[in-house]
């Protein structure tokens, strides 16, 4: 944590629930994490009871397990198979409907103001990676516009990487750095339990203050850094970045391809779980009066193989084809589109492939095989 000119607070429980009180006062719909079917999920909250408070995740390549803490933690886990993505960008959004009359009326077009809890580093970069896709080029996204324009944040400052997580090595985290209007980070031993918290703009200032946030003290900043310099310490998982694109430009031949699709189910869950990942399809659906008909947009994923379905046939039939165009755009061509990687650092494809495929790990073998062949 680098303290600089910014002033810092402390609040408690107690006090993020006012805040989402106050938020619930003005209008906002909040989010927030809960458990559902054993997994930590983003759905409408109420207050900080519902919350995962003491529940940690326990997660490996293709396992996800929740238990326990034995503490009072309100943010004492990583990241489930839920991103933000699904609340800004919806799975499934009916666009316009069109009468037998010729009326046309289009669908998403109020601006809903909604706040975030719990929102981690790589996770506000993802978002931030969303907005250059769909807001930042010659065609703006309209539904994510509308969603994403009164937008309130309240990032949470990662102390307990997981297993998966490998956004130290993708510049994302553990500590949200910018994108969100106040950041905590929680402190839980001896007894006392409090959250650090920076604000990010003047909405958050405003809020800190309406909860009554009193000015953190030099022994509670030193507390807050000292968990952060050990958070970053914690992370099993490493990629190197650096030239990552070029080793899967030059080898896309690699035989890694092939050992990937031996195991690859192609079930699309990396895609469905990732949370930058953005493909989807359009479906006219229209009931047996014939009275309208609907548009529908929903996510589709490139490792289905009519997504590339042109002309007579699919363009990528293959599992090793499928694979290689995910595995290329998300660290590879992304950059060339968007200017950045397609990938955060959250692990989540990790952990929600049933047969546990490391993109990780995959990226290291094609480089470390290109240079064992010198290519």
């Amino acid at each position: 944590m680098s303290f600089g000119n910014v002033d810092y607070y402390v609040i408690g429980p107690q006090e993020l629930d006012g805040l989402i009180r106050i938020l619930h006062g003005m209008g906002y719909t909040v989010f927030g994490p809960r458990v559902r079917d054993d997994a930590i999920v983003y759905d409408e909250v109420d207050s900080v009871s519902q919350f995962p408070v003491g529940v940690r995740d326990r997660q490996g390549p293709g396992y996800y397990r929740l238990e326990k803490r034995g503490d009072e933690a309100v943010f004492g886990y990583v990241v489930g198979p839920h991103s933000w993505k699904k609340i800004l960008y919806p799975a499934r959004v009916r666009l316009l409907t069109v009468t037998r009359k010729g009326e046309v009326k289009p669908h998403n077009t109020d601006s809903p103001k909604m706040a975030f809890i719990g929102v981690r580093g790589c996770e506000l970069a993802a978002i931030s990676v969303l907005d250059k896709v769909l807001l930042g080029g010659p065609y703006v996204d309209p539904i994510y516009a509308v969603r994403r324009k009164n937008l309130f944040i309240v990032a949470v400052n990662c102390t307990e990487p997981g297993e998966n997580c490998f956004c130290s090595s993708m510049g994302t985290g553990p500590e949200a750095s910018s994108g969100f209007d106040i950041a905590v980070t929680e402190v839980l031993e001896d007894g006392v339990h409090y959250f650090v918290a920076r604000p990010g703009s003047n909405d958050g200032q405003k809020f800190l203050e309406q909860v009554g946030a009193r000015k953190a003290s030099e022994e509670e900043l030193v507390k807050a850094a000292s968990l952060m310099e050990r958070s970053r310490t914690l992370f099993r998982k490493k990629f190197e970045a650096n030239g990552c694109r070029e080793a899967l430009y030059n080898n896309l031949e690699s035989p890694v391809y092939a050992e990937v699709a031996e195991r690859c189910l192609a079930c699309g869950n990396c895609t469905l779980v990732c949370p930058t990942c953005f493909c989807t399809t359009t479906e006219e659906v229209t009931p047996l009066s014939g009275e309208k008909a609907e548009r529908w947009r929903r996510w589709d994923s490139c490792f289905n193989a009519d997504f590339s379905y042109i002309h007579g046939g699919p363009i990528r039939a293959s599992r090793l084809s499928r694979y290689r165009q995910w595995i290329t755009h998300k660290l590879s061509t992304w950059v060339d589109q968007f200017g950045m990687l397609g990938c955060v650092g959250c692990g989540r494809c990790i952990t929600w492939c049933p047969v546990g495929i490391d993109i990780a790990e995959e990226a290291a073998k094609i480089r470390q095989r290109a240079v064992e062949a010198g290519t």
